[in-house]
């Protein structure tokens, strides 16, 4: 029976990437939806014992690891891992591994939304007014917001309101690293069982700060264009510096697992 599956490497390997080789043993590769539903069954409200952190990595994220160990370790350290995206996908496949289902943010956050139906919430990032719009949408999916904070407040400020409500469902939404940095904070400080989801810019969706790519955008795996063809001057450095460092990247480990 098909099972979500890891990468990893051969120990020899690993010396060479060692960054590398310890994330890409991290990010759980999922099949088929049939295993979605068993993992998703793991992060239940009724299922958690502790603070439980979710994350993705994607070719800015992979990258983003080479110059900020600490980043790293935070998503070493998560619950679950994902991969996200095309890149993602480009690079499983340069190393013989099936790279499953894209697991992206966009896509997945809502439906883990869905699971927390009746419960409580917590939404960290982007500005009010968009925290606001996001706000209602959680709500028509049966989950009430608690707790609303931009995502401009030091990482303890969070730490201290989330202590008074308790939400069981906490999604950041800051970017990288600092989303990840915070939910590493949330999930060594908070003692009691929660959700803490690394979201990027999930609520800029929700909220209609971002609009989302045609359907074919998707299916080609090029949302990544479309978004920057929206916003050229911020994304730029990220999607065309930023891939092209990627690819070489995904050459180098190739070549040096082979």
């Amino acid at each position: 029976m098909a099972t979500s599956t890891t990468y990893s490497f051969a120990p020899h390997e690993a010396q060479r990437v060692p960054g590398a080789s310890l994330l890409l043993g991290r990010v759980k590769l999922v099949p088929n939806e049939r295993e979605l539903s068993k993992l998703f069954a793991l992060i239940e409200p009724a299922r958690l014992r502790k603070p439980t952190r979710v994350a993705f990595v994607n070719a800015h994220g992979f990258n983003l690891c080479y110059r900020n160990k600490n980043f790293l370790q935070y998503l070493l350290d998560s619950d679950f891992v994902f991969r996200d995206g095309s890149g993602m996908k480009i690079l499983y496949k340069v190393l013989g591994a099936d790279p499953g289902l894209n697991l992206n943010g966009t896509d997945l956050i809502p439906r883990i939304v869905k699971l927390y139906s009746g419960q409580n919430a917590a939404l960290l990032g982007t500005t009010d007014l968009y925290l606001e719009r996001s706000a209602g949408v959680f709500e028509k999916s049966g989950v009430k917001p608690v707790l609303l904070m931009d995502g401009y407040h030091d990482d303890e400020e969070y730490l201290k309101a989330l202590r008074e409500r308790k939400p069981s469902l906490i999604i950041l939404a800051m970017g990288m690293p600092k989303q990840e940095r915070v939910a590493a904070l949330l999930a060594r400080n908070l003692c009691y069982p929660c959700l803490i989801v690394c979201g990027g810019a999930i609520l800029d969706f929700m909220g209609g700060k971002v609009k989302r790519a045609p359907l074919i955008f998707r299916q080609l795996g090029i949302e990544w264009l479309y978004r920057l063809a929206q916003e050229p001057k911020r994304l730029f450095k990220r999607y065309v510096i930023g891939n092209a460092v990627f690819l070489a990247r995904c050459a180098f480990l190739a070549l040096s697992t082979a």
